[in-house]
C-alpha cells in the first residue's frame, strides 16, 4: 500500500529515509523509502505516529491516519544554517522574531546596509541544553502556501522568546548567523519609521522577493500551480518549466498563495561583501543584494530616505501624503491593485514625483490575503508577448491596465537576458546637467550585475509603448540587442507631479561605479525633492 512520500524542503525526493508507525496501541512497524522517496507498507486503518530518520537530516514526528486518500507528503529539513525574521518588516520600536535553523550553537549579530555594513548590535550565542534544540521543523505537506512556522515546536516557554525592536533608524537590515565551524547565513529585515524623518521614501520590492523565494519547493517560477502528486527526481527532465518548449510559467488556471512565512536562501549576503562588489549568482542580481547598492549609494551622496516594505504601503504604514518622492527599484515586478492605484493618484492628482530605478515593474498583479500570504493573479497566458496576453501589454493590463500609464514604460522580451550601456538621446534634458554627454554619447557601461554583464540597460528591459502618457519624453536608451534596450524617460503629470523611469533591472547596479548614471540619478532626485 502506498502510504505517501518523503521529500526535503525543495520537494526533492528523499529515498532510505527510515520511517516507523506507532498505532495507538503501541504496535510498531518499520520502512525505508524508496528511490522516488515513496512509502509503502501494510497497515491496519488507524492512527499512527510515525517517526523520521535519516542522516544529514533533521528527526521529526508526523501523524497520519490510514488509509488516507490520497498520499502522505512527509517534509523532512536538510541539516545547515538558515533564519529568517517575523514579521519581515516592522516600524522602529516594534518587534520582530528572529527565526534560526542550526544544528549547532550559532552568534548572531544584527547589522544595517549602508554604503558600509553598520554594526549594530550583538545578539548572542544561541544553543539549548538538548542535543541539537535549535534545529527547526517544517510541517507536512505543501507549507509554501502556509509557512514553514518556524519557533512554533518547542518555544512554548515565554524564556526562549528571541525578539528584537526594531532600531530607531529606518533602513535594511540583515541578522547574521554563524556557527564555530564556519557557516554563516543572513537574512534581511525591513525598518520602517515609527513617523516620516525625511522627504522620499524608499521601496522594497519584497513581494518580487517573496515570488521568486522556492523555500518548501514552490515560487511563482517552480510549482505556480501548487506542488505536483509526487516530489522531484530529476528537475530538468520532469519540470515543465525545463521539459516542455511551449510551457509558460503562468499558464495555469489557478495558482496558490505563497507564504511570506518562510526563510530566503537568496537574499543571502556574504559578511565580507561590500557594496562595489560584483553582484554574483542568478537571484541576487534583481533581490534584495541589488536593492542594498541603492540604499548605500543614496547615503553616501547625501540623501535622507525612510524605508518601507511594500507590504506597508499596501496596508496603509506608508503615507505617501507625507513624503514628495517615492523610490521603487531593481525588480518590482509584482504589485497589489491597492498600491497601483494609490501610487498613481498620488502622483496625478496630489503632486507627488515617482522615481522608478528598475525594470519588468509592476508588472503582475498580486493580493495581500489575511494569512498573510501573496495571491497571484497571473491569469492563463500562453506566451510573454502581446498575442499570448491576449491583446493586453502586461501581465497587469489584464487585470487592470498597462503599468505604461503609470510608469511611461512596460515591460517586453526583447533585450532580456543581455546588458548595455544607454545612448544619450536627449543631452539638453536637465537630466544630463554635469554630465559633459552629448546627443549620441554613451553612458552606463560599469555595471555590477554579473548574470547579465554588459551594462546599466538589461536582464530585463521596458519601453514605451501604446499606453504611455502622450508627454512622455525618452532622453537615453539601451543599446540591448533587438531593439530591446531600456527606455530612459520622463514626463509631467496633470497635478505638477513629474515621473522618471530608467526601465532596467540592472541600473541600480552601475550606480555606486559608474560616473554618469550616479550623476544622473543624483540630477533627478535633487530635483524632485526641491
Amino acid at each position: 500500500m502506498l502510504v505517501g512520500f518523503v521529500s526535503d524542503e525543495r520537494f526533492v525526493a528523499l529515498p532510505d529515509v527510515v520511517l516507523e508507525f506507532i498505532s495507538t496501541s503501541g504496535e510498531s512497524w518499520d520502512v525505508r523509502s524508496r528511490a522516488s522517496g515513496a512509502v509503502h507498507l501494510a497497515l491496519p486503518p488507524g492512527e499512527y505516529r510515525v517517526v523520521l530518520q535519516k542522516p544529514g537530516y533533521g528527526a521529526k514526528f508526523s501523524r497520519v491516519t490510514l488509509p488516507c486518500s490520497t498520499p502522505h507528503h512527509f517534509r523532512l529539513l536538510s541539516d545547515g544554517l538558515l533564519g529568517y525574521a517575523w514579521p519581515k518588516w516592522v516600524r522602529s520600536g516594534e518587534a520582530s522574531e528572529f527565526r534560526v535553523h542550526s544544528v549547532e550553537p550559532y552568534k548572531l549579530e544584527l547589522w544595517r546596509c549602508g554604503w558600509r555594513p553598520e554594526f549594530v548590535r550583538a545578539l548572542g550565542w544561541h544553543d539549548e541544553h538538548g542535543p541539537r534544540a535549535v534545529m527547526q521543523i517544517t510541517p507536512d505537506g505543501d507549507y509554501t502556501q502556509t509557512g514553514a512556522e518556524w519557533n512554533k515546536v518547542g518555544y512554548a516557554n515565554s524564556v526562549h522568546s528571541q525578539h528584537v525592536a526594531g532600531p530607531e533608524r529606518s533602513g535594511l537590515y540583515y541578522f547574521r548567523a554563524s556557527t564555530a565551524s564556519g557557516r554563516q547565513f543572513s537574512f534581511p529585515w525591513i525598518v520602517a519609521p515609527a513617523r516620516p524623518t525625511a522627504k522620499m521614501a524608499v521601496l522594497a520590492s519584497n513581494f518580487t522577493w517573496n515570488a521568486y523565494n522556492n523555500f518548501g519547493g514552490r515560487s511563482n517560477y517552480i510549482h505556480a500551480d501548487g506542488l505536483p502528486p509526487t516530489p522531484t527526481i530529476n528537475a530538468r527532465a520532469e519540470l515543465k518549466r525545463y521539459s516542455d518548449a511551449g510551457f509558460f510559467t503562468w499558464g495555469a488556471d489557478h495558482y496558490p498563495p505563497l507564504s511570506f512565512d518562510r526563510p530566503e536562501p537568496f537574499n543571502h549576503i556574504d559578511f565580507t561583501e561590500q557594496i562595489t562588489d560584483p553582484i554574483e549568482g542568478r537571484q541576487a542580481c534583481h533581490l534584495a543584494p541589488a536593492e542594498w547598492r541603492l540604499l548605500g549609494w543614496l547615503e553616501r551622496q547625501g540623501f535622507a530616505y525612510d524605508y518601507f516594505a511594500e507590504t506597508q504601503l499596501d496596508n496603509g504604514t506608508l503615507d505617501l501624503s507625507q513624503y514628495r518622492v517615492l523610490v521603487i527599484a531593481v525588480h518590482p515586478e509584482y504589485w497589489t491593485r491597492r498600491m497601483y492605484e494609490r501610487v498613481k493618484r498620488w502622483g496625478f492628482e496630489e503632486g507627488g514625483r515617482l522615481v522608478y530605478l528598475g525594470g519588468n515593474g509592476l508588472n503582475c498583479a498580486v493580493e495581500l490575503l489575511p494569512t498573510g500570504a501573496v495571491l497571484h493573479h497571473n491569469g492563463k497566458i500562453a506566451g510573454l508577448d502581446i498575442a499570448g496576453l491576449g491583446g493586453h501589454e502586461s501581465r497587469y493590463a489584464m487585470r487592470h491596465e498597462s503599468e505604461a500609464n503609470l510608469l511611461g514604460c512596460v515591460f517586453t522580451p526583447a533585450g532580456a537576458m543581455t546588458g548595455a550601456p544607454y545612448r544619450v538621446m536627449d543631452a539638453s534634458h536637465w537630466a544630463f546637467a554635469g554630465t559633459d554627454l552629448k546627443t549620441g554619447d554613451t553612458f552606463g557601461e560599469k555595471c555590477l550585475h554579473m548574470r547579465c554583464p554588459g551594462g546599466a540597460s538589461g536582464h530585463e528591459t521596458d519601453k514605451v509603448s501604446p499606453s504611455s502618457p502622450e508627454n512622455v519624453n525618452v532622453i537615453a536608451r539601451g543599446l540591448n540587442p533587438d531593439n530591446g534596450g531600456a527606455d530612459m524617460l520622463t514626463f509631467a503629470t496633470p497635478s505638477g507631479g513629474e515621473v522618471f523611469s530608467v526601465g532596467s533591472i540592472n541600473f541600480v547596479a552601475s550606480l555606486p561605479v559608474d560616473e554618469a548614471v550616479s550623476r544622473v540619478t543624483e540630477n533627478v532626485l535633487r530635483r524632485f525633492l526641491s
